[in-house]
């Protein structure tokens, strides 16, 4: 995973939980998968948004 070990990658949640604490990181995943998904769909269906607001404009 990106070059990283284990250590490295538990030393970064170790550092995540004390930083945002328990309570934070559920919502911090959940705000970064619906990011995740919205970036997904836009490189999907890229055209979408820009023709409505062509037809819109007319």
């Amino acid at each position: 995973m990106f070059g990283l070990g284990w250590t490295e990658v538990a030393l970064i949640a170790i550092v995540a939980l004390l930083v945002f604490g328990p309570k934070k990181i559920p919502e911090l995943g959940s705000a970064l998968g619906k990011t995740l998904r919205g970036f997904k769909e836009e490189i999907n269906h890229p055209n979408e948004e820009a023709s409505q607001d062509e037809e819109e404009e007319k």
